[in-house]
Order: C-alpha cells, then sequence, then structure tokens
C-alpha cells in the first residue's frame, strides 16, 4: 500500500515542527519509539553550593569599556546602526551603553526575521546560490537528472539525497579550487519515487536508496567575482555510497562480534548508513558520523536470546520488518539472519578525499553509538582529542583522547601515522555535576539562585586501545564489547543522561568546547528522569547549548550552560546573561561551527516554534555574550545542515526541503530550489555578500 493518512500519523503536538515524515525516514520514528536508556544509573550528581553571584558585576563592567572593532570582514554589512532591511528583524535598541559597542567582527549583519517561505532568506546585502543538488552529476559519465527515470547506475554517479555534513577543502597550488565533501544521511523514498509502496518497494527503488546514501566527493571552483562554488568534473571526483567498501580498524576489528556470513574475518564492511555531522581533521582526512543505523535493520523482534536481546535494544534495533524493506533484498539487513551486521555500523568513518582509490575506515576505538559526528582538538603537544554525541534522548557525550600524536607535513608516511591515531587511545564519556542546590533546579528553566546554569565535570574511562591490544575499564564487559556495546558500557559507569546531544566541538581560537543539544521532551515525564542543572528544562522542546572549559586531554571540566533556547519573551529562554529584547528566537539547535573570528554559529533542526529552520550567530565573550542573530531560514519543511562559515562565504546543506506528513512526489509542499512545479531537491547552498 502507499503511505498511511495523515489521521494515522503520530502526533508531535506541537513540540517540534518535524513532520512525521521526516522521522519515519531520517531515526526510524525515534520520538515516538519507547527510549533505548532504560538503565538505572546515576544520571546526576547535584553538589549544592552557595556561589556568589558576579555575573551582573562583569557585565556593567564591560559595558563600561567600549572597545574598538577589529575590523570587518565579507560578513559584516557595515554600520550596525542601520535601518531594518526587509526580510530583518530589529533586536532592539534599549541599551544605550550597549549600542556604543560594536558587534564583533564578522557580525554586523541585520539579523532575518522568522518566516515561513519556501525560499532561502538571507540578510539584506547578501547573495545566495545553489552548489549543487541531488540528482546533479558528480562522476564523470552521469547523465543529467531525471526524477521520473531514475537508475542505480546513474544515482551511484550523480550527487546523493539529503545532505548533511559539508567540508571545503582548498586544493594546494590551485587557486580557487576546492574539494567538497558531503554527507549524505539518509533517503525518504515517498517523495523520491512516483508511486512508492512502502510495504512492497521495488528492488531498483531499494537499490537507488542504496546509492543514494553515503557521501559525495566533487571538485568545485570559485566565480570571478562574489561567492558562487561551480562543480567541475575531476578525477579527485567520488561517490562513496551504501554498498562501497570500508576497512574496520580498532579493538573490535577481527572480533567475533562483528564477524558475518559475508566477512568471515570481521575486517571488512560493505557500505555506510545514515551519515550525519562530521569533522575535518588536521591531516586533511573528513570524519562522518553513522548515526541512526538501527533503523535500516529489520525483525529485531525476532531475536529473544539474551543478551543479543538486550544489545539489539539498547541500539534502538526492534521491531518486525524495517521501514525501507531492505532486508527483502539483502539478507544482512535481517538480524535473525545476521545478527552481527548491526554491530558492524554506528561508528566514525574516516575517508581520505584526496585518494579515490583508498578504502575509508571504520574506527571501533571510538565507541559505536548514533554519532552525530566527530571533531578534532589538537593539543600544545600533538595529542588529538576527539570530542562526539550520541544523538538520542538521555544518552552521552564522549570524547577519545589519543595516545599517538601528530606528525606534521603533508607527505604520505605522515598521512599514513596519522590515520592511524583515532585507533590507539583511551575513550571517555562524561559525567556532570551542577553548582546549585537541587532544590533551585525545577525543570521550570528558571536560573537558580547564583544566576547561571553550570558546575563541573568528569570524563570516565570505558576503553583504551594501545597498538594490537586493548584495555577495558568497564567491570562485566571486555574491551572488544565496550568498543561494540559502547551504550551499555557508560550505562554501568554512570554517565550523565543528557537531552539529546548532537554536534560537540572546541572552538579554535580559545579552545572552549560546545555541545548542542537538541531537545528532549520526555525530560521529566512519567518515570524519565527529571531536570538537573545540566538538563534544566522539563518536556524540553527547544534545547539548548552547553559550553565546558575542559582540560582536553585530561579528565576534568567546568562547564556552564551559554543559550537555553527558545522564545526569548518566555521566562524559560536563557542567552548567556543578554538581553532577551535584542535576540533572534532558537529553537533546536543542532550542528555548531565557528568562523575565522571566534564566534559561535548554530543551524537549528525542528523548530518548535512554529517557523523554518535556520542559522544564527552567537557572540561568545565580552558585553555582548549571548547575542543570537539569525543570518538565514531555509525552506518550508527543510532543516539547516553542515554549516561553513569563512570570510568569503557561508555554506549550508538544505536537507529534506518540503517533507511534512502530506508529502508524496505526487503532493509535493515545496518547489526550492528550481521552483515553477519542479520537484524538492536537498541542496547545498552558498550564501555571500552582494
Amino acid at each position: 500500500m502507499t503511505l498511511q493518512p495523515l489521521s494515522l500519523f503520530v502526533k508531535h503536538d506541537g513540540t517540534s515542527s518535524r513532520s512525521h515524515l521526516t522521522c519515519q525516514y531520517r531515526c526510524g520514528d525515534a520520538c515516538s519509539q519507547p527510549v533505548p536508556n532504560t538503565s538505572g544509573n546515576q544520571y546526576f550528581r547535584d553538589v549544592a553550593r552557595v556561589a556568589l553571584n558576579r555575573r551582573t558585576v562583569l557585565r556593567r563592567g564591560a559595558l563600561a569599556v567600549l572597545t574598538a572593532s577589529a575590523g570587518g570582514s565579507l560578513l559584516s554589512l557595515g554600520a550596525g546602526s542601520a535601518a531594518a532591511q526587509p526580510g530583518s528583524i530589529d533586536v532592539g535598541s534599549g541599551d544605550f551603553l550597549l549600542d556604543l559597542v560594536p558587534p564583533p567582527p564578522g557580525l554586523d549583519f541585520e539579523a532575518v526575521a522568522p518566516n515561513n517561505r519556501d525560499a532561502l532568506v538571507v540578510p539584506s546585502g547578501y547573495s545566495s546560490g545553489v552548489i549543487i543538488r541531488w540528482g546533479d552529476p558528480v562522476m564523470p559519465g552521469a547523465p543529467d537528472f531525471d526524477f521520473g527515470n531514475q537508475t542505480v547506475a546513474a544515482q551511484e554517479k550523480q550527487f546523493g539525497y539529503n545532505n548533511d555534513f559539508a567540508a571545503l577543502l582548498p586544493i594546494a597550488g590551485a587557486l580557487n579550487e576546492y574539494l567538497l565533501v558531503v554527507s549524505h544521511e539518509y533517503t525518504t523514498e515517498p517523495a523520491m519515487f512516483f508511486g512508492y509502496d512502502e510495504d512492497e518497494p521495488t528492488e531498483d527503488q531499494v537499490r537507488i536508496a542504496w546509492a543514494a546514501h553515503g557521501l559525495s566527493v566533487v571538485k568545485v571552483q570559485s566565480r570571478p567575482s562574489g561567492g558562487a562554488l561551480v562543480p567541475v568534473m575531476s578525477n579527485l571526483n567520488r561517490r562513496i555510497t551504501a554498498t562501497s567498501e570500508f576497512r574496520l580498524t580498532g579493538p573490535a576489528a577481527g572480533s567475533p562480534l562483528v564477524r558475518t556470513t559475508a566477512d568471515p574475518t570481521g575486517t571488512l564492511v560493505r557500505g555506510t548508513l545514515n551519515n550525519c555531522a562530521g569533522g575535518v581533521t588536521p591531516w586533511g582526512t573528513i570524519l562522518s558520523g553513522e548515526e541512526n543505523f538501527n533503523q535500516y535493520f529489520g525483525n529485531g523482534d525476532g531475536v529473544t536470546a539474551e543478551p543479543a536481546r538486550t544489545q539489539l535494544r539498547r541500539y534502538g534495533i526492534t521491531g518486525e520488518t524495517s521501514n525501507r524493506r531492505w532486508e527483502n533484498f539483502d539478507p544482512r539487513f535481517d538480524v535473525t539472519r545476521e545478527l552481527n551486521e548491526p554491530n558492524r555500523f554506528g561508528y566514525i568513518v574516516e575517508i581520505d578525499p584526496w585518494d579515490p582509490a583508498s578504502i575509508p575506515l571504520k574506527h571501533t576505538a571510538m565507541g559505536r553509538f548514533k554519532h552525530e559526528g566527530a571533531t578534532i582538538y589538537v593539543t600544545g603537544d600533538g595529542t588529538v582529542v576527539s570530542y562526539m554525541g550520541d544523538d538520542e534522548r538521555f544518552d552521552y557525550i564522549y570524547k577519545f583522547v589519543s595516545s599517538k600524536k601528530i606528525m606534521p607535513g603533508d607527505g604520505a608516511a605522515s598521512m599514513r601515522h596519522n590515520m592511524t591515531i583515532l585507533d590507539e587511545g583511551t575513550l571517555y564519556v562524561a559525567r556532570f555535576q551542577g553548582n546549585s542546590p537541587a532544590t533551585e533546579i525545577d525543570g521550570s528553566g528558571r536560573l537558580p539562585a547564583d544566576e547561571k546554569f553550570d558546575g563541573s565535570g568528569e570524563w570516565l574511562p570505558l576503553l583504551r586501545a594501545e597498538g594490537a591490544g586493548a584495555t577495558s575499564f568497564v567491570e562485566g564487559f571486555s574491551a572488544e564489547e565496550v568498543a561494540v556495546f559502547t551504550r551499555l558500557a557508560a550505562d554501568k559507569v554512570g554517565a550523565t543522561k543528557m537531552d539529546r546531544p548532537e554536534d560537540v566541538e572546541a572552538n579554535p581560537k580559545t579552545g572552549k568546547v560546545y555541545a548542542a543539544l537538541t531537545n528532549n521532551t520526555r525530560r521529566g515525564t512519567g518515570g524519565y528522569p527529571r531536570a538537573d542543572e545540566a538538563n534544566p528544562r522539563h518536556t524540553n522542546k527547544n534545547g539548548h547549548v552547553l559550553e565546558l572549559e575542559d582540560d582536553h586531554a585530561g579528565t576534568t571540566f567546568a562547564w556552564n550552560i551559554l543559550l537555553v533556547c527558545g522564545d526569548p519573551a518566555t521566562a524559560d529562554s536563557y542567552f548567556g546573561g543578554f538581553d532577551k529584547s535584542r535576540v533572534s528566537p532558537i529553537s533546536c539547535p543542532d550542528n555548531v561551527a565557528f568562523d575565522p573570528f571566534g564566534n559561535l554559529w548554530i543551524a537549528t533542526d525542528g523548530n518548535a516554534l512554529g517557523t523554518n529552520d535556520g542559522l544564527f550567530s552567537v557572540v561568545l565573550d565580552g558585553p555582548r555574550r549571548g547575542e543570537t542573530k539569525q543570518f538565514l531560514t531555509v525552506p518550508v519543511g527543510a532543516e539547516t545542515c553542515g554549516p561553513i562559515v569563512t570570510e568569503e562565504r557561508v555554506i549550508v546543506c538544505v536537507q529534506h526541503p518540503g517533507e511534512s506528513d502530506n508529502y508524496t512526489a505526487e503532493t509535493p509542499a515545496s518547489h526550492w530550489p528550481d521552483g515553477g512545479t519542479s520537484q524538492p531537491r536537498p541542496a547545498v547552498v552558498a550564501v555571500w555578500k552582494s
């Protein structure tokens, strides 16, 4: 049959703008499923402490010292006092002293107003253009896209579906030429094919979907003027799909836990799935997180023997048939036939974009969970630290600290060495402690007496990988089991249950770490954990952003909440102490990025305030700390992903435009980006100063 009538869809009762269709195909409808983390671990250890409130005193002192701007960038529009332009929002002018302080370099633009337009809306004075869209040619011989006549052979050479992470790598010695690397998180089959039958998809439709997953590597060139980028054919261009070969590395490689009929060695995996956010390594490779891989596997309820049943359920592999019915065409997606196949997904993937013949890696030393992504910070002595979030309600924040040091240089020897760095080191999970009495954290989002949500934390060791060996720090778990069943190991040591931790990234200017916690509407409901100081709001539909001052290679950190997202007019929102009458509303933070000046940028997913998602800038230091401004909005039904912010341009991935609960290929809810009566197509766009 075709898609179920709208009346049968699970309702989101106003807590998110994300459609059920998006939930169904992006994450296997996780928001309506039981929470996989049923552990009884101590999810928060509160430390009562009375603290002096220095925030107001410090802020008033900073306002009295007016500093000059360090100069404008191509992100700057000029004088901050310019009149609001069409499509902009006036964020207020009530604080005279603050008005005399210029915005930080790169942030002097006029905020875009919240809207529901089927368009990419950018500030006055800026232009935008599509770089590449689903179905555009990537490989030589790729045909032009034909929505009604798709083929497997064509999609394997064309840009994939639902672009998420993006990286722009300059090509050495080539002026204005780059490699654009983009992940393709998932496919929405009802929007991809006319007459799609979700109960009986055709084999061609399934195989086209396999080819539309993975990653694309494509060379792009800049225009003579402006910030537009144009794809070009190159011997570096590449498509990686759900059937490409990957090599397992680290403590789980070769383990009986990852061996299958097709791979009795447990070292070679076919494909990568649900590639969400990622990162760029200092040695020039790309990291990509395998996130909601569980949804691709069917017949989870058919496994009743323990411990396999518990292991599958902890990763959300339940039910009978999978949503896409891939098991109908490949037995590896049926867990009753290949129990270990899911154990080969859920890792951080590393790709060398400079060598199209190279085999990508899956790093098991970095743990297996629903990786939003992984980002890199290098300490002064060359230690590589990677931060990661597990995108699930009540799951955890992790970091990996290498035991190897980075080798400088761009030669073959340094590349070989550096691509082994993430196989040796220690994997940690975070535990947070609050500074306020528990009685002051009531779930309302109201600030405690010291007027800030803050505290300390510790990194709990789970696993150390060393050369050919590995050590478990978790009682009852072998090193291989920690690497493959990382969630269960983290449950055992008592990590803090968080509100969907997604992107976690260190600011390259300051070293402070920022974590986006998208939302968790089950916080404080039923028998679920109540609010704590690191997750201070019940039924948290708008999310929040943490700021950590981490001892990067050590085991302790201090933390505070930078943003409690939501409507600035409501009492349960907080913007770093900044005047809430002067900020843009923001909801459901997902990805974080930094511009060359060290400003924070946040992409949102699932705006619960009733308007389109977008990209926001946030001031991190000085009297404007917490000032949040919307830079752009994406089209109706779309999500903002993969932000890149440079002095020349801003790049975002526009994912699933038009997705709504009555959306099919026959009834498109958007015509972006091509307009007219065209089908909507996920695309990567650039924005630049006109």
